[in-house]
């Protein structure tokens, strides 16, 4: 190890140097020493890097009698974008955004109502700056680059309204990230405590009805640039 540098770090930079190579994608034929000389180490330390790696579940690894075989993982992936988000406010003087698209559809209609509930209403007007229509803007995440951005929006903090209570029964707490719709509505993404949509489904708010505003209908591709700060 050099002085000085993390194992942390000398790990980051075999998951990045693999991702380059195409093991974020599909299952990279690399043998261990030839990811040596690509790192310019030796055999021994890239094989001990690719089981720590797989061992910390950033990557899956095979060994067949064609060779090993290595692809990283959602948690690898992960990973990479903790890093590129951190780069990203080091070398961009804009505020760190990520860029989402999904495809609209027709949700369970349950957003209006939580939406109106006073716990929410009051919190959602005092922490975005204004007052959501009720209802919500359901979409799909379809490609794996958007479902991993999900993924880093759960990880990383945002605007959060507080769970309450009301005549007994429990709202869940929400997290939220301002975010610009199609490049020309200012509204929040919703990341729902409690919620009957999987993982591949965002919520969006806005202070206008979004549908009619942008003449949007389902099927629509829906552009979202959301802030991180």
């Amino acid at each position: 190890m050099n002085e000085g540098q993390s194992l942390e770090e000398e790990l980051w930079f075999t998951l990045f140097t693999l991702a380059r190579m195409g093991a974020q994608s599909k299952a990279l034929e690399i043998s261990s020493t030839q990811l040596g000389k690509k790192m310019n180490i030796s055999q021994q330390t890239a094989s001990r890097r690719l089981q720590q790696l797989e061992e910390k579940g950033w990557l899956t690894r095979e060994i067949t009698r064609r060779g090993q075989f290595v692809r990283l993982t959602d948690q690898g992936m992960n990973m990479l974008l903790e890093i590129y988000l951190w780069l990203q406010t080091i070398f961009d003087k804009k505020p760190p955004v990520l860029i989402i698209e999904g495809e609209l559809f027709s949700g369970m209609r349950e957003g209006g109502y939580y939406i109106s509930v006073n716990g929410y209403k009051k919190q959602f007007k005092e922490k975005l700056g204004f007052e959501p229509y009720p209802g919500t803007l359901n979409l799909r995440l379809k490609s794996y680059s958007d479902l991993q951005a999900k993924k880093m929006l759960q990880k990383h903090p945002g605007i959060m309204i507080e769970q309450f209570e009301n005549k007994g029964r429990t709202f869940g707490a929400v997290k939220m990230f301002k975010a610009l719709i199609n490049e020309k509505v200012e509204g929040a993404v919703l990341l729902i405590q409690r919620t009957h949509y999987g993982e591949d489904v965002l919520e969006v708010v806005a202070p206008e009805y979004l549908r009619e505003k942008l003449n949007l209908k389902d099927g629509d591709k829906i552009r979202l640039r959301i802030s991180l700060t």
